[in-house]
Order: structure tokens, then sequence, then C-alpha cells
């Protein structure tokens, strides 16, 4: 799934990264008001995790824009308030959880999945929850992956590679923008990161498989979709 932090405190937001991303998740980041606000209504997000306190706008403004334009997306506001009135406030003002300072990764990660899945059933997530193409079909809120009923056993990098190409199935994804996507790094020509990435998934995904869904398109990129033997 694809989340948005904001998050003003650099290690914690760095902390959140790292755990979420580990966890397979796509993470972007935002580190003030006015940053969170234009990602978040500008991006396609699963989940908003929105910091309260933060510099140029606070969260409460953050949320407030978000629901003014439309943006249904899940938010789960982290705070080191811990004051009645500030939860009502963000809760009335249509945040869908409230997490105070400190907690432990394990319940943020609980948290997450719930608002997801009920984000799920309510409609509000921009993207669908499972994804299928031919005989290949992600659950991207169970991280699980299968073909023709058989499970793929993917990394976390792998997953989240395979869950780009399948949302955007039929289209050329380039190595920049699978390295700005999965990997939040500016593409680097000497770096092989990407083709190395592609050849494992490929080898989990298309070798054990008579047809081939993961197509390499010279000098343009990569492309997932299903073609005429």
């Amino acid at each position: 799934m694809r989340l948005l932090v904001v998050e003003d405190e650099v290690k914690l937001a760095q902390y959140l990264h790292k755990g979420l991303s580990e966890s397979g998740h796509v993470v972007d980041l935002a580190h003030d008001g006015i940053e969170g606000r234009r990602l978040a209504i500008g991006g396609e997000y699963d989940l908003v995790l929105l910091d309260v306190m933060l510099p140029g706008i606070d969260g409460f403004g953050v949320l407030a824009a978000m629901r003014q334009q439309g943006r249904k997306t899940p938010v789960l506001m982290l705070t080191a308030r811990d004051k009645v009135e500030d939860r009502v406030r963000g809760l009335e003002g249509g945040a869908d959880d409230y997490l105070v300072k400190p907690f432990a990764f394990s319940e943020l990660l609980a948290r997450v999945g719930a608002l997801i899945r009920r984000g799920a059933t309510n409609g509000a997530p921009a993207q669908a929850t499972e994804l299928r193409l031919a005989d290949l079909e992600l659950d991207l809120i169970g991280h699980r992956a299968q073909r023709a009923g058989e499970r793929l056993d993917l990394t976390p990098k792998e997953f989240n590679l395979l869950a780009l190409l399948l949302r955007r199935r039929g289209q050329i994804l380039s190595r920049t923008t699978l390295a700005e996507q999965v990997w939040d790094m500016n593409f680097d020509s000497d770096t092989n990161v990407v083709e190395v990435a592609v050849r494992r998934l490929r080898a989990k995904l298309d070798d054990p498989f008579p047809s081939k869904l993961l197509h390499t398109v010279r000098g343009m990129g990569y492309v997932l979709e299903e073609r005429a033997p």
C-alpha cells in the first residue's frame, strides 16, 4: 500500500519510513505542513499518518484542507498531546484514528492495517486492495502474491515492485520511475539495483510458468501485461 507520513521530527520520520517500508508499504515523507498538504491533496495514498505539531501548517490544517478538497483518504493522527479536547478536535475534523507519542511500532502497524481494511470496506482508498492480471493475484493488505494458485515468496521490495507494475499494467515504466517509486531514490545510471530486482522478480513470477507477464522494452523500461502466445 502507498502511505504518506507527515512528521517534522526527522529521526521519527526516518524510523517510520524504514519500519513501514520493511512491512511492505511504499512510503512518502513530508517534514512540514505545507508539503504535507500538497502531497495529501495531490497524491494517491491509501493512508496518511499525520503529526499534529508541524511547521507551516499544523496537522489540523492539513486535515481540514484534505476534507475540504473531498479527499476521503484515511488519516491516523500522531501527537505528543494527550488532551481529550485535541483528540476530539482531530476526530471531529475527519481523522480516523489518533495515536499518542511515544507509541510501540507494533501498535502503529496494527492501526495502519485496521484503517486500510476499514477504508477498503468504505470505499475510501484511491486504489484497489486486490489486483489481478491473468492468473496473477496480489493482496495488498495481506502482502500476499500468488500465480496459478501457487504462493510467490517475494521480498518486500519485490512485492512493492510487482504492485507498482500491476497497478500500471500495460504501461512501460522506466528504470527512473521504478527507482523513485520503489526505492525512494534518485536514479543513478551507474547502479543496477532496478535490473537486479527485476531479474529476481522475473525468476519467481515468470520462470516457473509457461506464459510470461513481465517484459523488457529495450531502451525504455519494463511492462507487465498479458501477451498472446
